[in-house]
């Protein structure tokens, strides 16, 4: 993998471990070439990983929608940003340059970020790698919200292994490197639908 795309708050939250977590994230990616894709603030967790980055020699790529230069204040010293029109370009392009996707801890847009690349990976339109980086416990709600999903139904199970999750940033990766794509007969959905989204 050599670019991930970040998802986490324009916030950092109310819990120091937030911050130490995105900054040993930050050096992580710098250490290991591996290049960050971020929404493009300086503010919050995103400011604190495009830092941490950037700070041990890595490279940052941020793509940030104009609506939001100034309220999520544009990060200038990244070596890349791409300012875009609308949110949905925004998120295509994080897609589009990335080979992996974690998220960090967060609130609506982080979740629609997350959301969005599984329901894509659901439908077989890409096989990256989804994770979450699980600090403190705080996605532990949104994951028993989806195994009730699963056991309601609404959620097959072979789609809810989408997700990857763990505590510590390099099992993570671990993960993120061996994960197997579900193959696309195999999915919940199915061909017959997955041909009327194409």
């Amino acid at each position: 993998m050599k670019r991930i795309a970040i998802f986490c708050g324009s916030s950092a939250g109310n819990d120091p471990a937030y911050i130490e977590a995105g900054k040993a994230l930050g050096v992580y990616l710098a250490q290991n070439n591996i290049e960050l894709v971020f929404g493009g603030g300086k503010v919050g967790m995103m400011g604190i990983i495009a830092d941490a980055v950037l700070e041990n020699g890595g490279k940052a790529i941020g793509v940030i929608p104009s609506i939001l230069k100034h309220k999520e204040v544009m990060h200038t010293g990244v070596q890349e940003m791409i300012v875009t029109r609308t949110m949905h370009k925004r998120k295509q392009i994080m897609y589009d340059l990335s080979d992996g996707f974690i998220a960090l801890p967060g609130g609506y847009g982080t979740l629609d970020e997350l959301f969005e690349t599984i329901t894509w990976s659901q439908l077989v339109i890409h096989q990256k790698p989804v994770a979450i980086l699980n600090i403190e416990g705080f996605f532990n709600p949104l994951l028993d919200m989806i195994q009730f999903m699963v056991n309601k139904g609404f959620i097959a199970k072979i789609n809810q292994e989408i997700i990857i999750s763990d505590t510590q940033i390099e099992s993570l990766f671990e993960k993120m490197k061996n994960f197997k794509p579900i193959m696309e007969g195999k999915h919940y959905f199915g061909k017959k639908m997955l041909r009327a989204f194409s």
